[in-house]
């Protein structure tokens, strides 16, 4: 909560207070100071820390009570007198607006996104790619083509002015509120939230090179929403590019101006079988690991030269690995088949194209929720399901199993995996958008179970030490510890790989 923001709303509440207890003959002068008061931390906040949405009913309590109590001051009287029903009714209205703007303050808080903990600072560059050698298929895209835009997070030289917005593209914020069910306003305090990152810096000298992550988010979701974690990587030694995965995302604006939603929900229809909805992401998934794969095709040209960046000749396209949350997990599985990428991680995401390919066979790290753990301890155990539960899932048991028999598919493909190094946990008491930052964009979501009973800080904490402890074994030959098993520092993470043997 930020302090002017505070200050405000509690000069409210004693304002509101004087002017309850305090005789109206003793009340004009205490009641006009607070008002000034209270109009000084408004001023205060609106300039050092911008307004939002929020807290308009402060805004409105201040100025009203600003307005009356001046004219009582200076006209030295304020003698008409309210009927006791005005009266009370005007205090019951000011009492509920204060404790709904205690809720809104609670629920959509301006919040500081965790600190990287590595040694480097973190620079950010935006890149606008287009594939000329693909259509667009699921909106207009440029000129037909397939285009999307990637954010780059990597360790920086030094860092001058301020930090880099959380969400710098700001028109994008009314999509995401209404990705969630919510008014289109509900979420423009984010534009005031800070990354930890400096736009445009250099690249960090302490390294002649250093190794590329690709990542991508999930369906519905933005690359903005996985800020913590590449700012994290970054500051350890590590380029990482985000993808936002056009017509995938629930927003993303172009350089001019163009702003694309999420089409591919269409992709899902609850009146689709289970084979035509499993071709439908199957056929989702096959543009969002070409995505991947063009990425990377760019990336050699960034380093070559021939496309310019202060990234030429810095990237070791050597060693590269990837990531991913949701269906960006299985994008980041099913792109690993590349040879160019060394390992990957898949952040509780169910696979797509199990049939399309053998077994992937190189390091690969599955991060489950404890939910979707649960759902796979299940297929493990053989589970059948009761009509009761049916019933209470809304679903048939036709499709459960035919959910069952990809599941198995999946997991026989994650044996592949561990088999060649990697591992298989969860991470107890969280949900599926622990995941990502909207973990931290209210406490609300925990309420309502959308993200687990872990804190926030806790869950980010846990999940960037597991990712980057992983990559540091497979693409610098360095650490490792944690993939060796249970650790006491970490206790809520879960080793199941035995599971799979």
């Amino acid at each position: 909560m930020r302090l002017f923001e505070l200050l405000l709303f509690l000069s409210d509440i004693g304002l509101f207070a004087l002017t309850v207890l305090l005789q109206k003959g003793r009340r004009r002068n205490p009641v006009f100071a607070a008002s000034g008061i209270a109009t000084l931390f408004l001023v205060m906040h609106w300039t050092v820390e911008g307004y939002r949405i929020q807290m308009i009913f402060p805004y409105c309590i201040t100025i009203i009570f600003l307005a009356i109590s001046g004219y009582c001051y200076f006209k030295k009287t304020c003698q008409k007198k309210l009927p006791r029903f005005m009266l009370g009714s005007a205090y019951a209205a000011i009492a509920i607006m204060l404790v709904v703007t205690a809720g809104l303050m609670y629920a959509f808080p301006v919040f500081q996104l965790p600190e990287p903990t590595g040694k480097f600072k973190v620079g950010t560059q935006t890149l606008h790619l287009v594939d000329s050698n693909r259509k667009e298929i699921f909106g207009a895209g440029a000129d037909g083509k397939r285009d999307f835009m990637v954010q780059v997070w990597y360790p920086a030289q030094a860092g001058t002015g301020n930090y880099e917005a959380f969400i710098p593209d700001i028109q994008i914020l009314p999509y995401m509120a209404a990705q969630y069910g919510l008014p289109g306003f509900t979420f423009q305090h984010l534009k005031y939230v800070s990354s930890h990152t400096y736009s445009g810096s250099e690249v960090s000298s302490a390294q002649a090179s250093y190794p590329l992550i690709l990542a991508n988010p999930g369906n519905g979701s933005s690359r903005f929403l996985h800020t913590s974690q590449a700012e994290n990587l970054a500051s350890h030694g590590y380029i990482v590019a985000v993808i936002d995965h056009t017509y995938n995302t629930f927003a993303t604006e172009f350089p001019d101006g163009l702003i694309t939603t999420s089409t591919t929900d269409d992709l899902f229809s609850p009146g689709d079988d289970y084979r035509t909805s499993r071709g439908n992401r199957d056929k989702l998934g096959k543009v969002l690991t070409d995505d991947v794969s063009f990425v990377l095709d760019q990336f050699e040209l960034i380093q070559s030269g021939q496309i310019p960046s202060h990234l030429k000749g810095r990237i070791d396209l050597g060693h590269v690995g990837i990531f991913g949350h949701s269906i960006g997990g299985a994008t980041a599985y099913d792109a690993s088949y590349d040879p160019r990428i060394a390992a990957g991680i898949d952040l509780d995401g169910g696979l797509y194209r199990l049939r399309d390919r053998e077994g992937l066979r190189k390091p690969f790290l599955f991060i489950n929720s404890e939910s979707e753990f649960e759902n796979l301890k299940m297929v493990m155990d053989n589970h059948t399901y009761t009509e009761a539960e049916l019933k209470r899932m809304g679903s048939t048991r036709e499709w459960e199993d035919q959910v069952t028999e990809d599941k198995k598919l999946e997991l026989e493909r994650m044996r592949d995996t561990v088999a060649a190094g990697g591992q298989f946990l969860y991470i107890d008491k969280t949900e599926h958008l622990n995941f990502a930052d909207v973990q931290f964009i209210s406490p609300i979501f925990k309420l309502l179970g959308i993200t687990g009973k872990i804190a926030p800080e806790r869950a980010n904490t846990v999940i960037n030490a597991y990712m980057l402890d992983f990559f540091d074994k497979y693409l610098k030959n360095q650490g490792g510890i944690l993939m060796k098993g249970p650790d006491s520092r970490f206790p809520e993470v879960k080793f199941v790989t035995s599971l799979l043997e």
